[in-house]
């Protein structure tokens, strides 16, 4: 793992990661198992036709889904990511950030905000919020060391 990934690079990172979207349809791979053929928009419930095909579209940019059994699944990348969302989410809940009423994709979202700041402009963090959310932004770190550099090579070669 690459603790020191470059500021832009885990801001890049963070945007990406955010989309509502995207953040329900790795979720729901991950609690509910794979999600059957053309039944997306029906298991993605709230969010547009069109919202659901950019999901899966970015989902597969990134190359978290394996539509090789029957549905959609997730790829270790995917899972990973599950499990990074996870802990984001659950660091959230339990400092009630932003609310104690979010929703968990705001959770998400709002603690990938956090993450893509820089430490000097973040808001003042209790100590433990600043540990958790640091053991969060690790995970982070650690998925777009391993998985988005293995995508960056194969897109574009070796020396990127």
């Amino acid at each position: 793992m690459n603790a020191a990934l470059s500021p832009p690079r885990v801001q890049h990172a963070c945007q990406s990661l955010s989309s509502v979207g995207l953040i329900r349809l790795v979720s729901e791979i991950d609690d509910h198992g794979p999600i059957p053929p053309r039944a997306l928009a029906r298991t993605l419930t709230g969010l547009s036709r069109t919202q659901a095909k950019q999901a899966r579209k970015q989902a597969d940019m990134l190359v978290l889904l394996d539509g090789s059994c029957s549905g959609l699944a997730l790829t270790e990348a995917g899972a990973d990511l599950a499990s990074f969302y996870d802990a984001a989410a659950r660091w959230a809940r339990h400092h009630d950030y932003p609310h104690h009423t979010s929703t968990f994709s705001d959770r998400i979202r709002h603690v990938l905000t956090l993450l893509s700041e820089p430490a000097e402009t973040q808001p003042q963090l209790k100590d433990g919020e600043a540990a958790g959310l640091h053991e969060v932004g690790l995970l982070l770190r650690e998925w777009v060391d391993t998985y988005q550099r293995q995508h960056d090579q194969s897109m574009y070669g070796a020396a990127a």
